[in-house]
């Protein structure tokens, strides 16, 4: 059967608190630069490659915070990453689990996940 609708996923919104310090935590985390433009006083692209991820500061509230990850952020080597957000202070949630992802929250409490690619 055909359909319209593509089978990808487009774009994965994060509800944030402030947009402008979540900007910047997660250019930093991600090695980007933070000079993108915030669009409509509470939107942020990040620029990433593959699917996208908008932070948006209009949809956050305490119920609206993702208590499972959503999505993951891959990575090649597991342990550099999972040392990385250390150093970072991230609040990791897990260690890494079956050698292969960890979970961790942002400023805003959202329960993220990065896996071995």
């Amino acid at each position: 059967m055909n359909s319209p609708i593509l089978n990808q996923i487009g774009t994965v919104f994060i509800p944030v608190s402030n947009i402008e310090k979540a900007r910047e935590w997660y250019c930093d985390i991600l090695g980007l630069q933070p000079n993108g433009e915030i669009q409509f006083g509470h939107i942020y692209v990040l620029p990433m490659n593959g699917t996208g991820i908008v932070l948006d500061s209009k949809i956050f509230s305490e119920d609206n915070i993702l208590k499972t990850p959503p999505f993951h952020f891959n990575t090649e080597d597991i342990e550099e990453a999972y040392k990385f957000m250390k150093k970072k202070k991230v609040h990791l949630i897990t260690e890494i689990e079956h050698n292969h992802y960890f979970n961790f929250k942002d400023p805003d409490g959202n329960h993220l996940m990065i896996c071995k690619c």
